[in-house]
């Protein structure tokens, strides 16, 4: 078993990880000790310290920034101060955003609680929520399958008829699908290049570690549709060559894990796999943004701490374990059942604007009705908010919004129109990226915004590289300053250097988008800026 699947599980059994189990488990298992400690004292989910009575965590980042949360903290730290039993702290995105302020007790979600439910819960007043999977999923049109006895037919068609197959990676290709959990790289050339790299093992990995602040579309497909999500790693098991089928879940994602492992249970005890001569399992993440990263994450499938390696090579030929890996996200793998039931041509027309086929979205911030919407690819952002985020809360204009996770530049509302597609966003000046939008209102600080986004990346850096520990760091020490009034006019100068050498030196795409958030508010919001900078922001 993997040593984080270990930890995992001796965490799981103590409620922490004292060092005379860590000592006794490194005897029984033949682990060093020291590299256990490297790998404990890494992820954040690792407690090497007992636990309080009960721990309590507050979200700090964008959507929970700009929906009322740093009153939110305050009122319940206020009310939790003095207790030695309870911990608080403030972490990165929980990814609740559509319930911001997103807070949790014992790591169990309390959706749209005020403080004072927070605080009864920490302090045994109040009953912890259930945290299961939903009983009613809605219906998606994305879903190919009307009843639950005829899921898995496109599998089971291409089970059946193995000249089928080796189209499928072309098809994928023709559909235009891209990777949907940021980068957008074409599914179908990455299905092909597996497909083609000779090896007896083979991974397919779904990365379901869906971190980045404004991104929970990933969750709710989990949830709700996990049979579409197993089925497209199953068929790409079954084009690919994969002998290993593995969803990475980040360990927040409790009541998704439930849903994805019954599916999993189903599927095994239907004989899918064992005809397929495929293990598919859970792997739950101890956390970090970085794990986002295709090789962080593989390291951590290693049993590794979670930092990316230098590419090439690239997973496709060497990933797990030095096998081919074709690793996608779990929107990725959700729509290859449609495409290959209705066929590219007809799943690119629900496209609009130039866009192919359906896109889940994230929505959040200042909306009436944040949560996640199926729509066409190439939806406005503007007919998003205005058809399913039922407009602007409290009737307030739009003055911002970024497109694609907190890694997308923002955009002013002037460009509210741009289609939610690829090319018009990187067109736009930002980045289709994960399709989470978060919307802001008129009213809002846009470098305030812009220093808690740079904020987290500094915060969630693995610090491996140097241009990503210190570029990050010395980003937020600027902001911070311009903040807090000690910034002149040429506070900034620095910015376009510190952007490019970031960029150009950086391992992997933390450390290349870590100023994106704050010089597109340089370009978009001067006005913003001038009020910080001017006469040292006095």
């Amino acid at each position: 078993m993997n040593l984080l699947q270990q930890l995992n599980d001796l965490q799981t059994e103590h409620g922490w990880l004292p060092d005379e189990v860590l000592r006794r488990f490194s005897a029984e298992a033949g682990v060093p000790l020291y590299r256990i400690q490297e790998v404990a004292s890494f992820y954040p989910h690792y407690r090497l310290e007992p636990p309080p009575k009960a721990t309590v965590s507050l979200c700090r980042d964008a959507a929970c920034h700009i929906g009322g949360g740093p009153a939110f903290m305050q009122e319940v730290k206020a009310a939790l101060a003095g207790r030695d039993d309870i911990e608080v702290h403030e972490v990165s995105c929980l990814g609740r955003c559509e319930h911001a302020p997103a807070a949790c007790v014992d790591e169990v979600p309390l959706l749209g609680a005020s403080a004072e439910d927070v605080v009864k819960t920490a302090q045994g007043e109040q009953a912890l929520p259930a945290d299961e999977p939903t009983d009613t999923p809605r219906r998606w049109a994305s879903d190919p399958y009307e009843t639950t006895d005829a899921r898995y037919g496109v599998l089971r068609a291409l089970m059946a008829d193995a000249a089928s197959r080796a189209d499928v990676p072309d098809q994928v290709a023709a559909s235009g699908l891209r990777g949907m959990g940021g980068a957008g790289f074409p599914a179908g050339l990455k299905w092909r290049f597996v497909r083609d790299t000779p090896g007896e093992v083979k991974y397919v990995v779904c990365n379901a570690d869906e971190s980045e602040p404004g991104a929970f579309k990933d969750r709710v497909i989990l949830e709700e549709l996990p049979h579409l999500v197993i089925e497209g790693m199953l068929i790409a098991c079954l084009v690919a060559g994969g002998t290993d089928a593995i969803v990475y879940i980040r360990h927040e994602y409790d009541r998704e894990r439930k849903a994805i492992q019954a599916e999993i249970d189903r599927v095994k005890a239907m004989g899918l796999t064992a005809e397929l001569g495929v293990d598919l399992s859970v792997f739950v993440s101890p956390g970090g943004y970085i794990l986002g990263e295709e090789t962080a994450l593989i390291e951590a499938l290693e049993g590794k701490r979670g930092e990316p390696r230098n590419k090439p090579p690239f997973p496709t030929t060497h990933g797990v374990h030095g096998k081919p890996t074709l690793m996608n996200n779990v929107e990725t793998f959700s729509h290859v059942p449609l495409i290959l039931q209705e066929g590219p041509e007809t799943w690119k027309a629900h496209g609009v604007n130039g866009g192919n086929g359906w896109k889940f979205v994230s929505l959040c911030g200042h909306v009436e009705k944040p949560g996640v919407y199926l729509v066409p690819m190439g939806t406005t952002v503007q007919d998003l908010v205005d058809e399913h985020g039922g407009g602007i809360q409290d009737g307030k204009a739009m003055k911002a919004y970024y497109p694609g996770g907190a890694s997308a530049p923002f955009l002013p509302a002037s460009k509210a129109d741009t289609p939610l597609e690829w090319d018009a966003m990187e067109k736009a000046g930002s980045m289709l990226g994960s399709g989470s939008v978060l919307v802001v209102a008129e009213g809002t600080d846009m470098l305030d915004l812009a220093t808690n986004v740079v904020r987290f990346f500094r915060n969630e850096s693995c610090g491996k590289c140097v241009p990503c520990r210190v570029g990050s760091q010395k980003a937020v020490a600027i902001l911070d300053d311009v903040l807090a009034g000690r910034g002149g006019e040429d506070a900034f100068a620095l910015f376009p250097e510190l952007d490019e050498a970031l960029r150009l030196t950086s391992i992997c795409g933390l450390g290349q988008v870590v100023l994106n958030p704050a010089t597109s508010v340089l370009e978009h919001f001067p006005e913003d800026v001038a009020k910080h900078t001017q006469n040292g922001g006095r």
